[in-house]
């Protein structure tokens, strides 16, 4: 995927990189993607999946925004699979660029009139440290393994086979 993403922003495509897990992903696809203009890369960290195996997923939202703070800008960050209220507003703390919220959750929003919830941790959950990470070296250095985004890639490429077949 970051092989394609590096060759459709050279030719002026616009990129979405899912199934985003790790800061060393997020790094991998900034390198990757170097030379586009902002608007047109965006790194999509799965919340709702790391917080279903007991990370705090929000704290990847906020490593990753702290990780591109002293960058170029050109990556969005689009928080992805937003499982609750305190999600959103979470998001919404951290800057994130984009948040893909599913309309319960904007339900929810609109009946506690657009107010903000207490944006505290849940605590049952482990939380995702900092890692200082350089964005200055090829994405082919970075470690971009992680479990969740195996999973994911099956899952979509079963989903597709499904489609085609």
């Amino acid at each position: 995927g970051l092989e394609a993403a590096e060759r459709a922003v050279h030719e002026g495509m616009r990129v979405n990189m899912t199934l985003c897990f790790t800061e060393e992903q997020a790094a991998a696809v900034y390198a990757a993607t170097k030379g586009a203009k902002k608007g047109d890369v965006f790194v999509s960290p799965f919340v709702g999946r790391l917080d279903d195996r007991g990370e705090r997923g929000m704290d990847l939202i906020e490593n990753i925004v702290k990780l591109y703070e002293s960058s170029d800008g050109h990556v969005e960050v689009l928080t992805a699979s937003i499982r609750s209220l305190l999600h959103q507003e979470q998001a919404l703390s951290l800057k994130s660029d984009i948040l893909t919220t599913p309309l319960k959750i904007l339900k929810e929003w609109k009946e506690a009139d657009f107010s903000a919830v207490p944006s505290v941790p849940e605590a049952d959950l482990a939380p995702i440290p900092f890692k200082e990470i350089l964005l200055d070296k090829p994405w082919r250095e970075y470690d971009i393994h992680h479990d969740l985004t195996d999973k994911g890639i099956e899952r979509f490429a079963a989903d597709w086979n499904a489609l085609i077949a």
